[in-house]
């Protein structure tokens, strides 16, 4: 796993924080200093932070779970999802729907609504529709691909959130915090680390600065996959051996048998 180190996060710009009128002062651990009435990030604890979060998140892969990314502000969520699709992990970066976590079912539902339209089209059946029906199934089709397209894929709970901004996004937060759900966070100066369980001090405005933070945490998850497919490639092979050994077991004792037989007659 590459460490990303200060010099690379000062370029990104992770240190800004927000007006010195604007703070939470939980965050006061982690700010270095005030400058012309704007709090700067102690990067160092941003890199220490950064690493915990990063090598938690690697072991999430590895197990094979999912971690679900959630962004949606403007400035971030094209970040999110470049990031996230790279890792084959689901994202939000539209709205929040309330219920996510909480009222998963739901969702689900209406997550397979969008699947049972995309069979209709391949089946025929969309075709024996009026227009007007047509239409209207078209823009429900749109409507739930542009809010829900992107956790298709995602058949049970998220072992994990990755939030760009909790203030934000604290009806996520708080949905994953009532499941007991481990929420991973760029937490700038305005927000209260504590709630969160991996806090990553830092900029949660520039895309500079969340690209970095995105690029390295998603790099670390690679790795985690990478780490699983091997295992996976190794027990496959182990397996395979251990049919071979069995299969010569069983010829050597029908030769056995055979040379008994034979003995006999």
């Amino acid at each position: 796993m590459a460490k990303v180190d200060v010099k690379q996060l000062l370029d990104a710009g992770v240190h800004f924080g927000h007006l010195t009128r604007k703070w939470n002062p939980q965050m006061a651990p982690y700010i270095f200093m005030e400058k012309n009435g704007i709090h700067i990030i102690d990067l160092h604890k941003t890199s220490v932070k950064l690493d915990e979060a990063s090598r938690a998140l690697e072991k999430i892969a590895t197990s094979g779970r999912k971690i679900l990314f959630v962004a949606t502000k403007k400035q971030a969520k094209d970040i999110v999802a470049k990031h996230a699709e790279a890792v084959n992990m689901p994202y939000i970066t539209e709205r929040w729907p309330g219920g996510m976590l909480t009222n998963f079912v739901t969702i689900r539902k209406a997550v397979k609504k969008m699947n049972s339209i995309d069979r209709m089209k391949k089946d025929g059946t969309f075709e024996t529709l009026s227009k007007k029906e047509k239409l209207q199934i078209d823009r429900l089709r749109a409507k739930l691909e542009k809010n829900l397209g992107s956790i298709a894929d995602m058949t049970r709970l998220p072992s994990a959130l990755f939030v760009v901004d909790i203030l934000r996004e604290h009806i996520a937060v708080t949905e994953a915090k009532k499941l007991g759900i481990p929420v991973f966070a760029i937490v700038d100066t305005n927000s209260n680390p504590q709630l969160v369980d991996f806090p990553i001090p830092g900029n949660d405005d520039a895309s500079k600065s969340v690209d970095l933070i995105l690029e390295t945490v998603t790099n670390s998850i690679k790795d985690g996959l990478s780490v699983r497919k091997a295992e996976k490639v190794k027990a496959k092979e182990e397996n395979s051996e251990d049919s071979d050994d069995d299969f010569i077991v069983e010829e050597e004792v029908v030769l056995e048998n055979d040379e008994e037989n034979t003995k006999e007659d």
